[in-house]
């Protein structure tokens, strides 16, 4: 309810109804204190008839007016009143986001430098960086998929996480629609109203036992917004050829091989979109627009938040009554 010809307003109007029980209220003290009343009777008043009345004798029986200041400060509190001319707009936080990184062996390419997977690694670990507000999972997959941290706001632990990640943790191969099942299944369940996946690839589905066209049903049906990311410079690329301890080799040049139209069909059904990075500049940018989209998504929903003042009424209720106490025990002490 705004106050006319004002910046205020109450949030809660209705408490001030209990502003006509003060009158009540009043009048059963009033009622309570005549009962009370000392009664005494003299042989005549003429000794006391003309001596006038000091100064506290004539504040005394305003003394309760205190605690009526006190209950209107409180009444006013409970309706909460606002500045509307101190307003914030806030936006609403949150956005569900799971970030599925292919880590099969050809993410070991050099093209991107240290690796596409190390190039990944680093441009993921910024963006969960930029995004303090939001709940953040990590899916990766291979030749198989698996979900290496649920949606979470532990952003230190993901980025530990993602900085762990390396070629040979799940089969050889590469599994694009278990990849995105997995995704979609850690988001289903989410609460916030946006939900995005950012799937990074630089190969085309050869295994898994959800295809990439069952699992892009399931993420229309569930209202995931995808972004898909290629990953790959044209041409032929060196692949370090590792022994079994890990130490590279040699090197070995081989043809890029990338499913763009299924990559580009996947976001384009789901709302989001498909991106190609062919180095590392590419691929921050992408990440860095892809932030930045989102961020925009997310601020067209804001609300506004005025500036509270009931803290300050109730401060000055309770000082009222702590006033009202002090002096009814000291200065306007009395027998009655």
């Amino acid at each position: 309810m705004r106050i006319p010809f004002t910046t205020y307003q109450f949030a809660s109007p209705w408490f001030l109804l209990l502003i006509l029980t003060l009158p009540i209220l009043y009048y059963f003290y009033k009622e309570s204190k005549s009962k009370r009343k000392l009664t005494y009777t003299l042989s005549t008043t003429l000794g006391i008839k003309n001596r006038s009345k000091n100064w506290k004798v004539k504040c005394q029986p305003y003394l309760p007016y205190l605690n009526i200041i006190a209950l209107l400060f409180l009444i006013f509190a409970l309706a909460r009143p606002q500045d509307t001319s101190q307003r914030n707009d806030i936006a609403t936080e949150g956005i569900d986001i799971v970030l599925c990184l292919d880590i099969s062996p050809s993410m070991e390419a050099e093209d991107l430098q240290p690796s596409r997977l190390e190039a990944a690694k680093q441009v993921a670990t910024n963006f969960v960086t930029d995004r303090p507000n939001d709940k953040i999972g990590l899916v990766i997959f291979a030749g198989e998929s698996f979900t290496q941290v649920p949606i979470t706001i532990d952003h230190n632990l993901l980025i530990e996480q993602i900085k762990s990640l390396h070629s040979s943790m799940l089969s050889q191969s590469t599994a694009i629609g278990m990849g995105l099942a997995s995704s979609v299944n850690s988001l289903k369940n989410a609460t916030e109203k946006s939900k995005v996946v950012i799937l990074l690839t630089d190969g085309v589905n050869e295994s898994g036992t959800i295809s990439p066209e069952t699992a892009l049903e399931i993420a229309m049906l569930f209202k995931i917004r995808v972004y898909t990311i290629g990953v790959g410079a044209n041409g032929e690329v060196f692949m370090p050829i590792k022994d079994e301890f890990g130490n590279i080799v040699s090197r070995q040049k081989l043809p890029v091989s990338l499913d763009e139209p299924l990559l580009n069909k996947i976001a384009k059904n789901t709302g989001g979109k498909y991106y190609r990075a062919t180095d590392n500049a590419s691929l921050n940018k992408i990440y860095k627009e892809i932030d930045q989209l989102e961020k925009r998504k997310i601020t067209g929903e804001r609300y506004a938040q005025y500036k509270d003042l009931f803290p300050t009424l109730v401060a000055l209720a309770i000082i009222f009554l702590l006033l009202q106490l002090i002096l009814k025990y000291t200065l306007f002490r009395s027998i009655t």
